[in-house]
């Protein structure tokens, strides 16, 4: 099955991001018109729900704060409850432009794999980091192509289409903090295939990351350690790609 405008849903999670919000769905309805999109306000104490709510997209407005895991969890949920066959994930910041959406689409479309990542690092971008966060970041992909046997060039990038499979999965078991470089590892002991497209990122539309110099090398300590647990825990057969079974 190959992934359309019909059948995927778009998945935001946003946390305070009112001043982004507005831009970025008007460039979603340009970019993918007709592709439902869900938002997840996580805890927002902004007016990130009244621009929601004054859209045509779908809002879930959790009481409070769960983190990036959580909230992209609740999003996961909802696509697989709710039918959908691929689900696609960008942030509120405006980072990923929408319209590098078919990009991930049409690589899914072309291959069998179930996850297609859209990363900074294979192509031109304008996005600019911190030299801490791009060593953080450099360190934990050269540990994935590792322990995936797989070359991963961008293991922190938001930006992922993933099938139906993975959905039954991560609306189960998805980490909590920082997720994107544990969930990698996960899938690839589990069987399942993911691939990388190059996308161009950009700079957020408005406010600052909240990861400091401090955060940032909390962050990749604090994956590594749990990438290095996940190697010891023995697999769980119902999550293996063999035996998942995605209706019910």
């Amino acid at each position: 099955m190959q992934p359309t405008l019909q059948n995927t849903l778009l998945i935001i999670p946003a946390f305070n991001e009112e001043a982004s919000l507005s831009a970025l769905l008007d460039e979603i309805e340009d970019a993918v018109p007709g592709m439902a999109v869900l938002i997840i306000s996580d805890g927002s104490s902004d007016g990130t729900t009244r621009v929601v709510r004054a859209s045509a997209a779908l809002l879930l407005d959790l009481p409070c704060n769960l983190g990036v895991g959580g909230a992209v969890q609740t999003g996961y949920q909802y696509a697989f409850t709710h039918g959908y066959d691929f689900a696609v994930r960008i942030d509120a910041d405006g980072q990923h432009p929408p319209r590098e959406i078919t990009k991930l689409m049409d690589r899914m479309a072309e291959s069998s794999t179930n996850m297609v990542i859209g990363s900074r690092f294979l192509g031109e971008t304008e996005y600019r980091s911190t030299l801490f966060r791009s060593f953080g970041i450099r360190a934990l992909a050269a540990f994935l192509s590792v322990v995936c046997r797989k070359r991963v060039t961008d293991p922190t990038s938001g930006f992922q289409l993933i099938d139906r499979k993975l959905l039954m999965v991560f609306s189960w078991c998805y980490p909590s903090e920082y997720p994107e470089p544990e969930a990698l590892a996960l899938i690839r002991r589990q069987g399942y295939e993911c691939e990388e497209v190059a996308v161009s990122f950009r700079a957020r539309f408005s406010g600052e990351s909240t990861m400091t110099h401090w955060g940032t090398l909390y962050f990749t300590l604090k994956v590594f350690l749990a990438l290095i647990i996940d190697r010891a825990r023995p697999i769980d057969p119902k999550f293996a790609c063999e035996t998942i079974v995605t209706d019910y």
